[in-house]
């Protein structure tokens, strides 16, 4: 059984749509976002601050009603260091490459993704919906996947005692409690 495309999607916290009648492709544009996107943002992304987020981006007419995007997304983060909890400032800058297709080309993709003889890494492309694409769910998920997983400040180390400073080894540490099994 086929899943509508769309049944697993929530809500985007931010929309950015361009109809494809407007593709000016020898013009750069650039999406910035409001205090309201930036709060849910943060607050979906467990962001400490985010400054700065602004995509810069060109897009172009492909065969096949295909749309090609290229653009750059910046911005300014500041997470959790996952040792001291303390802030962790990081500057975000990626290149993006998308490309844009109707959603019967998508699903005719889905069908050859779920069609064993036809095994391999898809590219899945981004979906135009009727006469127009919407970048905002690409600038979050973009943002969301270039972000530091285990954000750790420089000088932060997983310490577990005191003795593994000086280096000592623990006395209830795993490997003696199996030493003490060991000569029972």
């Amino acid at each position: 059984m086929t899943q509508d495309l769309n049944e697993d999607l929530q809500t985007p916290p931010m929309n950015r749509k361009v109809r494809l009648g407007e593709i000016d492709s020898a013009t750069d544009r650039t999406i910035e976002i409001s205090e309201e996107e930036r709060e849910t943002i943060m607050a979906l992304l467990d962001l400490k601050d985010l400054g700065g987020l602004s995509f810069v981006y060109r897009l172009r007419q492909g065969t096949g009603k295909k749309v090609l995007l290229t653009g750059h997304l910046q911005a300014d983060v500041v997470q959790t260091c996952v040792v001291t909890l303390e802030p962790v400032p990081a500057r975000i800058g990626v290149p993006v490459e998308a490309e844009f297709l109707p959603m019967e080309k998508i699903a005719a993709l889905q069908k050859r993704a779920e069609d064993p003889s036809q095994a391999g890494e898809i590219d899945w492309p981004e979906a135009i919906e009727g006469d127009e694409i919407d970048l905002g769910p690409l600038v979050y998920e973009t943002l969301a996947t270039s972000l530091d997983p285990y954000p750790k400040k420089a000088e932060a180390d997983f310490k577990w005692s005191d003795s593994e400073q000086s280096g000592e080894t623990p006395k209830n540490n795993p490997f003696s409690v199996l030493k003490g099994l060991k000569s029972s």
